[in-house]
């Protein structure tokens, strides 16, 4: 049997050939990495080198004017058309009662009166709302007389942390204008929509019960 070993498994050559200035295989695999890592380190870095064409000629987000009422003030503004009324009442008109909880619509933590029904405010498109009449909690005292709920609910205890409170106020007006107070059972029913994490639930239905016989 020959022993003979085959060309393709002799092991490289050595002497002279070590100086050539070929790369090896091991060279070539430590270059390639580290080019690539600069190559790529730069466009994150850089930026410009990818995004940059793009960001420079993106063109601006669609803007509209739209007048409403607030808390009985006339306000006209240029927003993006993508303003919640939410944001538009806290980050334009610094009415920072409004609170931004869920930002879906699912808390009530937001909820105010347009044209006297109650809404979601983070959905509400400020756009959509030219002409509108909007009220806040901000809106609903006179000077130091409170409204008749604010006042239920601090004679009633209905409130812990706070943060769900001015929208469990805006939304128990609305649940009264529109007559669903006729038990505490309804009244639970069409206030559902607002969520208090401090389970104030029975002293809020008390508060609108308070407030429903006495207007």
């Amino acid at each position: 049997m020959s022993t003979e070993i085959p060309e393709s498994s002799a092991p490289p050559p050595t002497g002279a050939d070590e100086s050539s200035t070929g790369p090896t295989r091991r060279t070539f695999i430590a270059t390639s990495t580290a080019v690539g890592g600069v190559v790529v380190a730069g466009g994150v870095l850089g930026g410009t080198v990818f995004l940059g064409d793009e960001a420079d000629g993106a063109e601006p987000p669609p803007e509209s004017r739209v007048s409403l009422t607030v808390n009985g003030t006339r306000r006209t503004v240029t927003v993006d058309n993508r303003t919640s009324l939410l944001d538009l009442l806290r980050e334009h008109f610094d009415l920072t009662g409004s609170k931004k909880g869920c930002n879906a619509g699912a808390c009530g933590a937001c909820t105010v009166l347009v044209d006297g029904q109650r809404v979601n405010s983070c959905l509400t498109l400020a756009v959509r709302l030219e002409g509108a009449e909007v009220t806040t909690i901000e809106g609903l005292s006179k000077g130091d007389q409170l409204h008749p709920l604010q006042q239920a609910f601090i004679d009633e205890d209905a409130f812990q942390c706070g943060y769900c409170t001015p929208g469990q106020i805006m939304s128990g007006i609305g649940c009264i204008q529109e007559g669903h107070t006729d038990s505490p059972e309804e009244i639970r029913e069409w206030m559902s929509g607002n969520i208090c994490r401090c389970g104030c639930y029975v002293k809020i239905v008390r508060a609108v019960e308070q407030t429903a016989a006495g207007k």
